[in-house]
């Protein structure tokens, strides 16, 4: 199908990590920009770069997201796709240790805070007859993980995505989700050079290595574009093939690679 000649993006903490990748990606694309992000100062470092504008918005407040909402449609007009990457994380605290004002935090930014941003943009972009919603789940939404109310929101923001793409498709809004592996964010990356980790992640991937953020902000883009209109109620995972792999640990991990392999055996 055709793109439409004036492509809005809203990206909910676009301000640092896939989602500022993603937007250095879409303003590429030719996608005006409206980045919102909790730290006000990042959000309009990044809307400099891409020619965009800032708004500062903390997700988990339904008020501010539906002022929010307003705004950018008043000063911008339609929004055509809505990204959602906004998260905190936690650290690794078996239950008994895990502070319920983390458990709270983590839920009402990650879960709450999702469904406040797709209820704001989706039910306009419903009106309008048109739209894409992308929201960004995890791979720890698809097994046991020791990072209980993290796995919990994103494991639920699954569960939404699906929901809400069966609510809006007869109203032309498509919505997916995207489940990425460990990926080379500033977070990460500081994990990893730090030790934090008991191994490094890459070690349990099919491809032996963490995914790029930019490989997730394509398969954000392209899910936003038309490129994916028959695409709706989906979970992309983009693991660099953790999921096919992890399993294998126990048989002595996935064996390596050699430039010379021998033939099958007559």
């Amino acid at each position: 199908m055709t793109e439409r000649p004036d492509r809005l993006a809203v990206i909910i903490g676009g301000g640092n990590g896939i989602g500022e990748t993603t937007a250095l990606l879409m303003a590429a694309r030719g996608w005006r920009l409206a980045i919102c992000d909790q730290d006000g100062e990042a959000a309009g470092r990044v809307a400099a770069q891409v020619d965009g504008s800032s708004f500062t918005l903390d997700i988990g407040n339904a008020d501010a997201v539906e002022a929010v909402a307003v705004e950018i449609e008043r000063t911008l007009g339609p929004v055509t796709a809505l990204v959602v990457t906004a998260a905190v994380f936690q650290d690794v605290l078996p239950p008994a240790e895990l502070p319920m004002a983390v458990w709270d935090r983590t839920l009402r930014i990650n879960l709450t805070g999702t469904y406040l941003a797709c209820r704001a943009f989706g039910t306009r972009m419903a009106l309008q007859g048109w739209g894409s919603i992308v929201n960004i789940s995890s791979i720890a939404a698809l097994g046991s993980f020791p990072v209980h109310a993290y796995a919990s929101s994103k494991t639920a923001v699954v569960s939404l995505t699906q929901g809400l793409a069966g609510e809006w498709g007869r109203s032309g809004v498509r919505v997916n989700a995207i489940s990425p592996g460990s990926t080379l964010v500033p977070r990460v990356a500081e994990r990893i050079a730090s030790g934090r980790y008991a191994a490094h992640p890459g070690e349990f991937t099919a491809l032996g290595r963490v995914v790029e953020p930019n490989e997730v902000a394509e398969a954000i883009e392209f899910l936003a574009s038309e490129r994916a209109s028959a695409i709706t109620g989906i979970n992309l995972i983009v693991d660099a093939g953790w999921q096919v792999a992890s399993t294998w640990a126990q048989y002595g991990g996935v064996r390596p690679s050699s430039k010379r392999q021998a033939g099958p055996e007559k």
